[in-house]
């Protein structure tokens, strides 16, 4: 059995490197494409950034429903609220490159020793975001192959990586909200 549920996920392995490679490399290029040097007449979508900082907020709350749910035993539960974990990490980096493609970026202007603070988080949010997606890829492949051995073992890992991206999130935007144009 168990040898048979790491031939399902073996199938997948292709698909997660790809992605893990493809997504950070397409966010960081669309985050330097601007639609107005292409002729696009687009306003800036500045309302976005409190949406997508409210869903990291949102996918926060639902990881950590999710972890109490598999823990009571729901299993349905847990894995209804993971799906949704994923679908609104994808929102949120659906609206993070729009926004990035027609508004400029933001510098912080904190000074002093808030400002150290604020790059501290942002630059680790940002290098975890990265990271957290194969294990999130993983974690999930283990779960619909049913291999929940290996799934717990790495879902230990993921979760508080995962947690702590979303949850940074917020706090990065609350940092620089004040800065926004």
């Amino acid at each position: 059995m168990i040898k048979e549920n790491i031939q399902k996920e073996k199938k997948y392995n292709k698909w997660i490197i790809a992605l893990s490679v493809v997504i950070p490399l397409a966010v960081a290029a669309l985050f330097r494409v601007k639609l107005k040097d292409f002729g696009f007449n687009i306003e800036p979508l500045t309302f976005l950034p409190p949406i997508y900082a409210s869903i990291n907020g949102l996918t926060a709350i639902v990881l950590i429903i999710a972890v109490l749910a598999i823990k009571k035993g729901n299993r349905r539960l847990h894995e209804r609220l993971m799906k949704s974990a994923i679908a609104l990490s994808v929102c949120f980096l659906l609206m993070y490159i729009a926004y990035h493609m027609t508004s400029d970026s933001t510098a912080f202007g904190g000074e002093g020793g808030i400002k150290y603070v604020y790059y501290f988080i942002l630059i680790t949010h940002i290098i975890l975001s990265i990271a957290v997606i194969p294990f999130v890829l993983i974690t999930y492949v283990r779960a619909i192959s049913s291999n929940f051995e290996r799934h717990k073992k790495i879902a230990r890992i993921t979760f508080p990586l995962w947690l702590y991206v979303a949850i940074t999130g917020v706090v990065v935007y609350v940092m620089i909200a004040p800065y926004y144009a």
